[in-house]
């Protein structure tokens, strides 16, 4: 009988029992001279001495501003040095920081502060095309919880000036009151339908999963750690920052927001370790036409994540950018967020095919969506994952929380996986992307894989369309190289005899980009309204539902 698709991430290394500000401390006395912030549009560098006096100082500044313990504190920019001791000086004091998207308009932000009882939010008084000071002042109003706000291009000097109004002793009595499973964050999930749900997050659950990605990429005070992706998400603030903290690692920020050329110049420049990531952004840099200009010999790992990753891509980034050593990591929000990763000195096959196996002190099982029974190694289901990393629950939305999370605390992930006799996992779609064509199940990624392998197609997503006879069909929306020619016959005749006719797209779309969320996630429900639309398939659908 077959092995169940069941695994736990048994560890001789402990979960780290503190929260983030002592592990910050530690972090401080053992490397205070190291490098630990260097954020490269602002000129400012910081030793790990100097971080903690800066978050000392803020963490003050916000107590003297009223701020105590369990209440929310909003931030809303992009990647900054200010934003990085925030999320610090907010852990320090017991107060939970609500990440709010960059890229949200009104109605986002208005939702945001609403639902999470937001009383203090720090913003940019701009990003790009966005007027963050004007946005605010159109849903302010519908805002009662909202106290105060600090801009931070203009009030931060007085924040940090009004620590002098809160002892070092508060200070302390505050950080010695806390608990590593007191709520200190929340981050709003990106839902394809409807508002956001607040993911609320523990010290526990983030500092450990920042700590064994760490582990696993074998950080020191030696690496240099490159981020382009935002603070606001996992990625950054988990992946990222704390991943770098927790290990006396240096935290690289290039931009503000993700520029090519930035990160590469970046790299080189600052003699970068490590390089971080979504497919779209490792893709962007290796098809630059400045990229044979840059030095990458000082990278050797790194993490690619948010998105499924494209196996050539995964092999140009091992071998032209110096990354031997770089991993794939897979989560969601909601676990804080890594459930699996793949090992620097896995096998090259493993790396390139599967998202890796356990995290330590996790638990993930595979099961038939349909009845929630384990289905065998090998064949395809719902991953569920449970064990420290799993939220709290969503803020304020105990009917949301039971529908993602069940009686025996596994979080329901809603992906499609299998396991392989090893463990390693494969993500083979989302349960509501799996297209159903005249009744045959058909994987998007399986097809995305197959059209990377042509040597014009430089990106490519598949997703279902409205099909009157057969229910669905396929389509591929495909960016080209520069100065291919290649045509939807060119790309139908690459697809014959190689994969299963029903699974060849049906419609084809060449364009130049994908739409996306600021994190650089395929937004593929957008996708298929817009596909819905220039195609006229409404109709059609209407047809198949009548």
């Amino acid at each position: 009988m077959p092995a169940a698709s069941y695994v736990h991430g048994a560890s001789p290394v402990p979960l780290l029992g503190e929260t983030i500000g002592e592990n910050l401390r530690r972090t401080v006395e053992r490397v205070p001279q190291s490098e630990a912030l260097v954020v490269r549009q602002q000129n400012y560098r910081a030793t790990y001495a100097q971080l903690w006096e800066q978050t000392t100082r803020a963490a003050r500044g916000l107590l003297a501003r009223g701020v105590q313990k369990g209440d929310r504190v909003g931030i809303w920019s992009p990647n900054r040095a200010e934003w990085v001791v925030t999320q610090y000086a907010t852990a320090r004091i017991g107060v939970i920081l609500v990440n709010i998207n960059p890229a949200y308009k009104t109605a986002e932000l208005r939702y945001a502060l609403q639902q999470s009882g937001t009383s203090l939010l720090l913003l940019a008084r701009a990003f790009r095309a966005s007027d963050y000071v004007g946005m605010l002042s159109e849903v302010r109003g519908d805002c009662p919880d909202l106290r105060q706000t600090i801009v931070l291009d203009d009030e931060w000097d007085a924040l940090l000036a009004s620590a002098d109004r809160v002892s070092l002793d508060e200070l302390q009595a505050i950080e010695d009151s806390l608990q590593f499973d007191d709520a200190i964050n929340i981050q709003y999930t990106s839902g394809t339908t409807g508002f956001p749900k607040g993911a609320t997050l523990s010290h526990h659950n983030i500092l450990n999963n920042g700590y064994f990605i760490g582990e696993a990429l074998r950080y020191s005070e030696r690496d240099r750690v490159c981020i382009p992706v935002p603070f606001y998400h996992c990625f950054g603030m988990v992946l990222g920052n704390l991943a770098c903290t927790s290990h006396g690692a240096c935290t690289v920020v290039p931009g503000e927001a993700y520029e090519p050329e930035a990160v590469m110049e970046t790299v080189q420049a600052e003699r970068c370790t490590s390089l971080y990531g979504v497919p779209t952004m490792f893709i962007g840099e290796l098809d630059h036409p400045r990229f044979s200009e840059f030095e990458f010999s000082s990278l050797r790992t790194g993490i690619m994540a948010g998105s499924p990753c494209p196996v050539e891509v995964m092999r140009k980034v091992q071998s032209q950018m110096h990354m031997p050593e770089v991993t794939i990591c897979y989560g969601m929000t909601e676990t804080a967020p890594v459930s699996t990763q793949s090992a620097t000195d896995d096998p090259l096959a493993k790396r390139v095919s599967t998202v890796g196996r356990i995290h330590p002190h996790v638990e993930i099982k595979i099961v038939d969506p349909n009845n929630g029974q384990v289905v065998p190694r090998g064949q395809s289901g719902e991953l569920c994952t449970r064990g420290y990393s799993v939220m709290l629950g969503y803020w304020n939305n105990p009917e949301a929380t039971s529908q993602a999370i069940d009686a025996a605390r596994w979080m329901h992930t809603g992906d499609l996986a299998t396991m392989d006799d090893e463990g390693y996992i494969n993500i083979v779609g989302r349960i509501k992307d799996m297209i159903i064509r005249g009744g045959e199940n058909v994987y998007p990624r399986e097809i995305e894989e197959f059209l990377y392998t042509h040597p014009e197609v430089s990106d490519v997503q598949v997703i279902g369309v409205p099909s009157p006879r057969y229910g669905e069909e396929v389509m591929a929306w495909v960016k080209l190289r520069e100065g291919s020619r290649l045509s939807d016959d060119d790309l139908v005749a690459f697809c014959r005899g190689k994969i299963a006719t029903f699974k060849i797209p049906r419609y084809w779309k060449f364009v130049d980009g994908f739409p996306m969320t600021v994190t650089g996630k395929i937004q593929k429900f957008k996708m298929r309204e817009i596909a819905v639309e220039e195609l006229g398939l409404e109709k059609a659908a209407a047809v198949v539902t009548a």
